[in-house]
């Protein structure tokens, strides 16, 4: 089982331009002096993924961050959104400038899903950390280079699945983990929408569907949970009246020695944001996430444990911070080297084959 614990994960390097002796100077200094530690200098490359936006909000907002330049190389695009609130009064400059700037640490990719994957692997060439967003491309093979460059620059590549930080999601790893709910015996995910032909358009181009799109984030808890199955089979099926041929109704059964899991994604369910849910079932209880965003939760126990009661019970989580605070809070920290990075590429690479088996696509 893979947990967020798991002391044989890739520690993350250090900040270009910046030794580990460096940061833990300048630490000390701004323990001493009560000032806070100089901000983690980050570009952006690439408008068109989903999160772009929101992730740039984030970055903004940031204490942590600071943005010293977005790469938009579409014009049409460029032109679309530099005047929004969101990326308004940034420096717009080309990918070999944004690359070269001084001091520059990481960049997020957020380009179209066929871009992902090269783009990043520039950055990480170029020594930078990269959050990569989702998903991690058609190829396993070229994911693993990308990984196996990173890792041998003792660099950071950290995958954009947004339910990583979500305290549901970490509490479901805590109760795991500790043993709260026995040995898991299954996982049912469910992470659909409803989307009309404007949406569904730029899904075209890809065989996996709305499962390539979306099932990456049930399945990165999955693997976290359970580790790589040991068998994939894919159920894929087009029931829109639009005659466009996108797989938007799937399944997928993930087998382990003693647990089965379903993975579930549907671009045609109405109101499925609602429903969209994460149900881990063991031998001493269950933790049952839904709706995903913002987290609701209920808990089943054989017997009172850990501060909860025995039977089902509500479980309350506080509002507050956006979607992505968590996955820039935790990256800056391992920039830093306060911290050793929480996934390790085995599993970043055993999610996305998971992903395309998933999906019903091959793998290279």
């Amino acid at each position: 089982m893979n947990t967020l614990s798991r002391r044989d994960f890739l520690r993350a390097s250090t900040a270009a331009g910046l030794t580990a002796g460096a940061w833990a100077a300048l630490k000390t200094s701004s323990a001493q002096t009560g000032a806070k530690p100089p901000k983690i200098r980050i570009g952006q490359i690439g408008t068109a993924h989903a999160h772009a936006a929101g992730k740039m909000d984030t970055l903004r907002h940031s204490d942590e961050f600071e943005v010293v330049g977005i790469v938009e190389p579409d014009p049409q695009r460029r032109a679309a959104v530099e005047k929004t609130q969101t990326y308004a009064g940034l420096p717009w400059v080309n990918e070999r400038h944004l690359l070269n700037t001084p001091d520059l640490q990481a960049v997020a990719v957020e380009t179209d899903v066929k871009d992902l994957v090269p783009t990043a692997a520039r950055c990480i060439a170029a020594g930078k950390h990269v959050h990569l967003d989702k998903p991690a491309g058609e190829s396993l093979a070229a994911f693993k280079r990308l990984l196996d460059d990173a890792a041998r620059r003792k660099l950071t590549v950290q995958m954009g699945y947004m339910l990583r930080y979500n305290p549901a999601f970490q509490l479901c790893f805590q109760l795991v983990r500790d043993g709260s709910l026995g040995d898991v015996f299954s996982i049912d995910a469910t992470m659909s929408k409803v989307i009309g032909a404007a949406e569904r358009k730029p899904l075209l181009p890809y065989r996996g569907g709305g499962m390539f799109e979306l099932g990456g984030h049930i399945i990165d808890p999955v693997i976290n949970i359970m580790g790589r199955p040991t068998k994939v089979t894919a159920c894929s099926r087009h029931c829109s009246p639009l005659d466009d041929g996108l797989a938007d109704n799937q399944l997928a059964v993930l087998e382990y020695p003693k647990a089965t899991v379903t993975v579930r994604v549907a671009l045609v369910e109405i109101e499925g944001g609602a429903r969209r849910q994460f149900v881990v079932c063991g031998t001493k209880g269950t933790f049952d996430i839904r709706p995903l965003e913002p987290p609701q939760a209920r808990l089943a126990l054989d017997a009172p444990r850990g501060g909860f009661k025995k039977g089902y019970q509500d479980v309350k989580f506080a509002r507050g911070g956006g979607r992505y605070d968590g996955d820039f809070a935790d990256l800056a920290k391992v920039i830093r080297g306060e911290k050793a990075f929480g996934f390790s590429a085995s599993h970043d690479l055993a999610v996305e084959e998971t992903l395309l088996l998933a999906s019903g696509m091959p793998l290279d």
